[in-house]
């Protein structure tokens, strides 16, 4: 029997974590032994692993001062390492940047696996101390992973091409999905009545974290340029975020007049009920890896609009090959637009409207008035879903990789 760890940094409804859940479910359903450990554990977190979840801090690094977080960093790895040898865990995955560094030197003997979500050269255009730790372990620690799992063929091409990753422990594993828990969560009802009331008309979904990388701006921008077709539609938000960034949404949508137009639900312990429920997906990221949200509006038969903003959003939303320019292209799952990211990961100084957001609003428009998208997803959602199989995937993670 396996004695599995599960490294991630918090305990939200954000992509990574569901991961966590999806494989922390089904490791325990097949009899092992898993243990989950949140770097950060707050108070109000959603997704929650019971008896089996362990933590580092109960309060998020922006409570630390810059020597307490530094402290932090050096302490960690050696916290985690107790904790491996104490549960004699056979195998451990981390999620995500900080759970990589931290795993990565623990120099402990199990079966041990990294995981890369989004594109990193993009990433590390920030000089975070965190960034600055992360690049340092490319080609040094990272060698202390059996193998470091890329989400996507357009993280690993980024890595090695962009990041002059040169270890030869990188494997291509998307990302695993329960279908069946996503549907049947999807069939449960809103109870709240003003939510009813709302998600009786069209609505244009987000569901994710307000960050800088997802620059929900854009979307907002592209809406307003609706005009009179979003007379009848909503832009709903479903997520927590970065205050800085919900700072300058709110600026945005007073400024353009959408007050009536716009809606923040914040974190939801069930988005799907919400997604079920929406017109469209929309995400107007500047960089992703495989966005897991993608692939549960994809089992939901809603069709998504959303930026070019990675390789790996065409592995997600079509079968084929699909080249894109300086224009719009439909796929089997909606429509994929230019890339926004233009070498800044800030909040903008100007808010005059950029041509990505036209081609943007260009897509949100087509998808609201044409049903032939939800159709077309619907006659491909097999052939789309195939390589997401939670069986199939998790347990590829535990195979030590083939050299």
């Amino acid at each position: 029997m396996k004695r599995i760890l599960l490294i991630m940094p918090y305990g939200s409804v954000g992509g990574m974590e569901r991961l966590a859940l999806t494989f922390y479910n089904h490791y325990k359903m097949k009899g092992d032994t898993v243990k989950a450990m949140k770097i950060i554990k707050l108070d109000n977190d959603i997704i929650n692993f019971g008896d089996d979840e362990l933590f580092f801090k109960p309060y998020d690094f922006n409570k630390m001062t810059k020597v307490e977080r530094i402290l932090f960093y050096v302490k960690a790895p050696l916290l985690l390492r107790k904790i491996i040898k104490k549960e004699k865990i056979t195998h451990s995955i981390a999620f995500g940047d900080m759970a990589n560094i931290f795993s990565s030197l623990t120099f402990t003997k199990e079966l041990k696996i990294g995981s890369l979500h989004a594109l990193k050269s993009v990433e590390l255009k920030n000089k975070t101390l965190l960034n600055k730790l992360l690049k340092t372990c490319f080609n040094t620690s990272f060698k202390n992973f059996n193998k470091l799992v890329c989400i996507s063929n357009a993280i690993k091409q980024d890595l090695i091409q962009n990041c002059k990753y040169r270890l030869d422990n990188l494997e291509i594993i998307y990302n695993p999905h329960d279908l069946q828990e996503i549907k049947n969560k999807s069939l449960e009802e809103i109870t709240d009545k003003e939510e009813q009331e709302l998600f009786l008309g069209n609505v244009i979904l987000f569901l994710g974290r307000l960050s800088h990388q997802k620059s929900p701006w854009h979307l907002i921008k592209s809406f307003y340029l609706l005009g009179e077709e979003n007379k009848d539609t909503k832009l709903v938000f479903v997520g927590d975020g970065v205050q800085e960034v919900i700072t300058y949404c709110n600026y945005l949508i007073s400024k353009l007049n959408l007050t009536d137009k716009v809606v923040f639900l914040g974190r939801k312990s069930n988005p799907y009920k919400y997604l079920a429920k929406s017109k469209m997906l929309a995400l107007s990221s500047l960089y992703e890896g495989t966005p897991n949200v993608i692939v549960e509006s994809i089992c939901l038969g809603i069709p998504v609009v959303s930026s070019n903003c990675t390789g790996g959003i065409i592995e997600l939303m079509s079968t084929k090959n699909v080249t894109i320019d300086n224009k719009n292209v439909e796929v089997e799952s909606g429509i994929i637009t230019p890339n926004f990211y233009k070498g800044d990961l800030s909040i903008p100084t100007v808010d005059s409207i950029i041509e990505e957001e036209r081609h943007f609003a260009k897509g949100l428009s087509e998808v609201l008035l044409n049903n032939r998208f939800k159709e077309n997803l619907n006659n491909n959602k097999n052939d789309l879903l195939n390589k997401f199989d939670v069986d199939q995937v998790s347990e590829a993670y535990l195979k030590p990789l083939k050299k």
